[in-house]
């Protein structure tokens, strides 16, 4: 159910594309609305480490003659920021740099990293790629084993964090995946398609449980950040591993993709977007 904290946000509401940079656009939701339920009491440390790695494909803008210029950008917010940025809220904000004249990529640069700063609550790094810079990356694949090929029966698409069980208490190191997340928006309830890493040195996890329990969040409403947040602790809870890293990549809508990536014992990767991003 929705909190009435987010009734302010645009999200779902009939949008009106700004004609001028607008940084008042950006709408931050605090991330605690979703923390404590999950059992992250506030003010206390966080459990992982990590970053919220969003990229915009459809940034743009004038230069000083008026020409438009492109770009592919790579924005990075951390998960220790107070607020998680409204995505929608984002778009509507990157639309406002369409028709606005800017002195160099480098001014862009440095207003995106302001504004979204102030928005996180925190220092968020940008990066502007040119296309020539953009296309020189090739697609990536998730490491591990990928755990979509067992012959399973499915019959739960309701979020069940009991499904997850353990295969024995034999100590191992795995990195397993899935392309076969999906949860919905906890405001408009549109699709959110996603891949999840799952990598973890502990007791070995039941394959067929874990593909049970990712697949369970298939009718389940909560922003993508929130949803990686959600699994990593049901893990730590429920399976208690002595390290874990939960690491989503989401495909995009309205030009941006949401990657975030949740870790107590390694540092956020470099970009590896995946052939549905």
């Amino acid at each position: 159910m929705k909190n009435p904290t987010l009734d302010h946000l645009n999200l779902g509401q009939p949008t009106v594309y700004p004609e001028h940079y607008d940084a008042a656009l950006l709408q931050a939701v605090p991330r605690q609305l979703n923390r404590t339920p999950i059992g992250l009491a506030e003010g206390q440390p966080l459990p992982f480490q990590g970053d919220d790695i969003w990229h915009g494909y459809e940034l743009s803008w004038l230069d000083q003659k008026g020409l438009p210029q492109v770009a592919v950008a790579e924005f990075r917010v951390p998960c220790h920021s107070p607020n998680l940025i409204e995505s929608k809220s984002f778009k509507l904000y990157l639309n406002s740099y369409n028709d606005t004249r800017w002195a160099s990529w480098e001014q862009v640069q440095e207003q995106l990293t302001v504004d979204l700063s102030a928005c996180a609550g925190a220092p968020v790094t940008v990066v502007l790629n040119t296309l020539a810079q953009a296309q020189r990356q090739a697609f990536g694949e998730l490491p591990g084993h990928c755990l979509d090929h067992q012959e399973l029966t499915i019959d739960c698409y309701q979020y069940r964090p009991e499904l997850l069980q353990l295969a024995s208490t034999d100590m191992v190191e795995e990195t397993l995946h899935s392309h076969l997340l999906k949860s919905n928006c906890l405001i408009t309830n549109q699709p959110d398609w996603g891949s999840v890493l799952i990598r973890y040195r502990g007791p070995a996890i039941d394959h067929a449980a874990l593909l049970r329990y990712i697949i369970s969040f298939r009718q389940h409403n909560e922003f993508h950040e929130q949803c990686v947040e959600r699994i990593y602790m049901d893990i730590k809870t429920r399976l208690k591993p002595s390290e874990l890293t939960v690491y989503a990549r989401y495909t995009r809508r309205g030009g941006l993709d949401i990657n975030p990536f949740r870790s107590d014992f390694e540092p956020t990767p470099q970009s590896a977007r995946l052939c549905r991003q």
